[in-house]
This record gives structure tokens, C-alpha cells and sequence, in this order.
């Protein structure tokens, strides 16, 4: 039995020098030292060993198995160690290599063309004024001298919540809350940009969309003052040779109402098939605030008057920038989107 011991040890230190991984290692240890293995099973085996040898082959086995413990946990650790700086060799990084390129991101054409509007308005003495978009049919409609069942409802009558609740059809109902605020102090100098609402979808038309509409009200606000206002804008979204026209139009809330026109912008005003040899381009609609609007808003008519503006930002830019398609806006196609780095 001392000689089957001396052999289990010699080939159990070949197995453990020569173990390629922790698993192997780990089964070498169950073959060896474990509740079935080979060293457990002489021990079990001494039962049949006359009374003066067990005490030799007890203490040589005990010897054995200690031996091979401590093999096994040396020959683990290092195993370990081997397998640590292999992994950091594998994740070193070499500083002298170039890096990996970086995406950027870069603004929408929307947010570019709202900034711009922003910028330019701001810089005249507006402020921003924000407010819900989800809106009561009061402030969208009532508040804008649009009652229920007026026809003028009929472009915009769009998604209800609840027959009071809305999401806003424009951002004039900022207009209407602001007025509220403040009123009866002046002057208000406000531009409400945001997103709103319509049933509407095509090549020009998106059921979701931005505005951004302008609203002043002062003692002796005139037409002119728009006009001014508008004419500067023109000039410095589309270049300082920019000229402005107004044809009378209607809208509830406004009383003069225009349309504004600009020159062209792809023929100077010459006439081509974009402006329908015409020489203009529609952008925004316009108007002096309706005396009914000041007063459910807390104004005396007879005393202060103002002008309010509206226009779409997608046709702004699709101006701006040549693009045919408003829907292209919303489809996110990174090569129409990288154009604007």
C-alpha cells in the first residue's frame, strides 16, 4: 500500500505540472483528493492492514495528501497570476496610436432656423414667452375671438382630448396667457415659439409642426410698426436686399390682417415656377391685434394696440436652405442631416 501511495503521489505532481487550465486543475484535485478519490480510497483501505503498519501508512498517506494540497493551491495561484497578466497584456493600450474618431452631433435644421429666429427677434428687445401644449379650447380658440362653430375652426379643428381639451392648433394661445399675466402693463414684446397641431399631411404640410409667433402691444402701435419689424427680419434671415410686401388677408384674432410676402429667394424676385412667376413667396401671417382679443385679455382697445405675427419654422427653412420635401424634417436620414454640421 506504501508503494501504491508513492506512485498516486509521482503521478499526481506529472498531472498538476502538466494542468493546461483551472478546470483541469480542479479535476486533478476531485481524481486525487476528493470524497472518491484515489488517496481517500487508500485510506478506506487500511482497514485491511495489519495493526502495525496502519500507523506507517496513516502518516505516509496524511503526508501525500497534504503535499499535493499545497501543490495544488501553489500551482492554482500561479496559474491565476499567468492568467492576470495575460489579461492586461490583451487590454494595454498603446497611447502612440491614433484614437478612435468620435461622432459629433450637430443641430437639427429646425433648431438652426428656430436659434436664428430667436437671435434675430431677441436682438430687437423681444422676449420668449413659453406655454402648454396641451391647451383649453378657451385659450386656443375663444380667448381669439374664434367662437364654437365659427367657420374659421374648420382648418384647424384637430386633436381633442376631452370637447375643451386640445393639442394647440398654434402658439397664439401664449399671446392670450401673456396678455393675461401682464396685463394692463405695456409694453408686451413677445416671441412664442413651440410646437403645435393640425389634421394636416403632405409635402408641405406635417400634423406636427413649429411656430413661432410674435405679439406687441403699446400706445400707439401702428401698421407700420409691423411692416418695420417684418422687413427687418426678412432682410436678416434671407440678406439685407430682402424687400417685404402685405396683402390683405383675414384671421379672427387680427383686425387689419396680411399676408407677408418676400422676394423670391431663388429667382430675386424675378418670377420662376417656385414663386409661380409671381416674384413673391408667402411666409407668415400678420395683423394688427383685434380690439375684442385686447379686451377679453384685459386691454382697453381705446387705449393701447399692438400687432401680432405668426409663421411656420419648417417653411422658413425649407426656404433657407432649398429643401422641397417638409417631411424630409422628420425622417432622420443622417444625409440630409449631416448637411447641416
Amino acid at each position: 500500500m506504501r508503494e501504491t501511495l508513492n506512485i498516486l503521489a509521482e503521478n499526481a505532481k506529472k498531472d498538476i505540472s502538466g494542468a493546461a487550465s483551472l478546470e483541469e486543475l480542479k479535476q486533478i484535485q476531485v481524481r486525487y483528493l476528493g470524497k472518491k478519490g484515489e488517496i481517500t480510497a487508500v485510506l478506506r483501505g487500511m482497514g485491511s492492514l495489519p495493526p502495525d503498519e496502519r500507523p506507517v501508512v496513516g502518516s505516509l498517506a496524511n503526508r501525500v495528501r497534504d503535499e499535493l494540497a499545497e501543490l495544488l493551491a501553489s500551482r492554482e495561484e500561479g496559474m491565476k497570476v499567468e492568467a492576470r497578466l495575460k489579461s492586461i497584456a490583451a487590454e494595454k493600450i498603446d497611447v502612440t496610436m491614433p484614437g478612435n474618431p468620435v461622432a459629433m452631433g450637430y443641430n437639427h435644421p429646425l433648431t438652426l432656423i428656430m436659434d436664428e429666429i430667436a437671435d434675430i427677434f431677441l436682438g430687437m428687445g423681444f422676449t420668449i414667452a413659453e406655454g402648454p401644449e396641451v391647451e383649453t379650447d378657451y385659450y386656443n380658440f375663444e380667448a381669439l375671438n374664434i367662437p364654437k362653430e365659427h367657420p374659421a375652426r374648420e382648418m384647424q379643428d384637430s386633436f381633442y382630448i376631452t370637447p375643451e381639451i386640445l393639442l394647440r392648433t398654434h402658439t397664439s394661445p401664449v399671446q392670450v396667457r401673456t396678455m393675461e399675466k401682464v396685463a394692463p402693463q405695456v409694453p408686451v414684446r413677445i416671441i412664442a415659439p413651440g410646437k403645435v397641431y393640425r389634421r394636416d399631411d403632405d409635402a408641405t404640410h406635417s400634423p406636427m409642426f413649429h411656430q413661432v409667433e410674435g405679439l406687441v402691444i403699446d400706445k400707439d402701435i401702428s401698421l407700420s410698426d409691423l411692416k418695420g419689424t417684418l422687413l427687418l427680419f426678412a432682410q436678416q434671415m434671407f440678406g439685407p436686399n430682402q424687400q417685404v410686401r402685405l396683402r390683405p388677408s383675414f384671421f379672427p384674432f387680427t383686425e387689419p390682417s396680411a399676408e407677408v410676402d418676400i422676394a423670391c429667394v431663388i429667382c430675386a424676385g424675378q418670377g420662376c415656377r417656385v414663386c409661380k412667376e409671381t416674384g413673391w413667396i408667402e411666409i407668415l401671417g400678420s395683423g394688427m391685434v383685434h380690439p375684442r382679443v385686447l379686451e377679453m385679455s384685459g386691454y382697453d382697445p381705446e387705449e393701447f394696440t399692438g400687432y401680432a405675427f405668426g409663421m411656420g419654422v419648417e417653411r422658413i427653412a425649407m426656404l433657407k436652405y432649398g429643401i422641397d420635401d417638409l417631411r424630409l424634417f422628420f425622417l432622420n436620414d443622417v444625409r440630409m442631416l449631416r448637411q447641416f454640421r
